[in-house]
């Protein structure tokens, strides 16, 4: 399965995403689960190394119809490398898995390979080679003192936060809770509904989870809501609301909003109205299929109080939940990104009423799509100012945002700005 699913990640560019949830259901263990997850982002973290073996030890390059017998031999040397899972065990089954891909007649091929990388082993990888030089670059420009620890960060495994769901309990409450489970868990002071697993857990593992008490998000996700920190009984927009974590978070921390759901996919707009129903929050929500950029084709022209634009963005504030990000991502779809985030800002702000407040979000971290973005944004509007953020929300990007790097309060990376209409 892990062969399978990095083949089409690789060939194909289908997100490691999309792939995992085709793969996984597969699995009834969830150990089983774990470790196709482990083997799929192994790979794509150490891929240039792996990369390198190959063209090393392979006397003949394999070809493009052989992309699963190349993302097999990769999982092999994940097993050996990155898992450290014993040897027989890891060449036994990669060989097994061979055959089980129809490459009976290369199953000696694999097992020639994986003793050739058992006896060898693999040179450290500077986290900095993972990245496409492109992506790279543009993080040492736009962070230079701190582009080291963004790479090493980006590489290293995601922690599980949770949201506690303040209309069935407080955060004292769900630490409690989980401690009876078995499970370790602390509360942070960067934000009040959030709680940080010490080892990740399944979710059918976590009490109150199936009720909608608890709902898995990271942590920077979760400070858009401390951001716009909307009046009660506010109309908000959430204008790019899919999958439906941060529309639902408003609504648990005040269910008098009124607040309109809105994404351009009605397809994932059905994942916010799971999400609504499961924790409870959606009777005072609407939810509507439609382009935000395009407010004369949807909009009933009230003003709104308050609204979230959590922006289509390059996502690389997210490689260490997202991998397959840095292979995807392409130098030129920085500016096409920039574009549609612009005229969504401009279509927002339209829609914002005088004296209401906009926060801009993205989960990137690069300049172009956040400080310079939001720079600009302000340049040529006279009524809007950049409202201060504290130091909780990251670093200070001049004035204008705020910039959470990845690992840092143990987040994702993310941007904010808080933005002012005046009156």
């Amino acid at each position: 399965l892990a062969a399978r699913v990095l083949a089409q990640v690789f060939t194909r560019g289908r997100s490691l995403k999309a792939e995992l949830a085709w793969a996984l259901p597969k699995l009834a263990d969830t150990r089983d689960r774990a470790l196709l997850e482990a083997l799929c982002f192994s790979v794509l973290r150490r891929r240039s190394t792996y990369d390198a073996a190959l063209a090393a030890w392979m006397q003949k390059p394999l070809s493009a119809r052989d992309a699963d017998l190349r993302t097999l031999l990769m999982v092999g040397f994940a097993q050996l490398d990155a898992l450290e899972l014993p040897a027989h065990a890891a060449l036994s089954a990669t060989v097994d898995a061979a055959r089980g891909l129809g490459r009976e007649r290369q199953a000696g091929l694999v097992n020639a390979i994986l003793r050739r990388a058992q006896r060898e082993g693999f040179p450290p990888q500077p986290p900095r080679d993972a990245f496409p030089a492109w992506l790279a670059e543009s993080i040492e420009r736009d962070w230079p003192e701190q582009a080291e620890a963004v790479f090493a960060a980006s590489l290293q495994p995601a922690p599980l936060w949770l949201r506690v769901n303040r209309q069935q309990g407080d955060r004292a409450q769900t630490l409690a809770a989980l401690e009876a489970a078995g499970i370790a868990a602390e509360g942070t002071g960067v934000s009040p509904d959030a709680v940080r697993l010490a080892t990740p857990v399944a979710v059918n593992q976590l009490p109150g989870f199936n009720e909608g008490a608890l709902s898995v998000q990271d942590l920077s996700a979760q400070c858009a809501a401390d951001a716009l920190a909307p009046p009660a009984g506010a109309r908000v927009l959430d204008a790019c609301a899919a999958p439906g974590g941060k529309s639902a978070h408003l609504l648990e921390r005040d269910p008098s909003l009124r607040l309109l759901a809105l994404d351009i996919d009605a397809r994932r707009l059905a994942r916010v109205k799971d999400t609504f129903n499961r924790t409870g929050v959606g009777a005072q929500a609407q939810l509507k299929a439609a382009d935000a950029s395009d407010p004369g084709a949807w909009w009933d022209g009230v003003p709104f109080d308050a609204i979230l634009l959590d922006a289509p963005c390059s996502a690389t504030g997210i490689i260490r939940r997202q991998p397959d990000v840095m292979f995807h991502r392409r130098a030129d779809d920085i500016a096409t990104l920039v574009g549609i985030q612009a005229r969504l800002l401009e279509a927002c702000w339209k829609m914002l009423r005088p004296g209401g407040v906009l926060v801009y979000a993205t989960c990137s971290i690069l300049r172009a799509e956040n400080v310079d973005q939001v720079r600009g944004f302000l340049k040529w509007h006279a009524d809007a100012t950049a409202d201060a953020l504290g130091d909780a929300f990251g670093t200070d990007c001049d004035g204008v945002g705020r910039q959470r790097l990845p690992g840092e309060h143990g987040g994702d990376g993310f941007f904010y700005a808080r933005l002012l209409k005046s009156a």
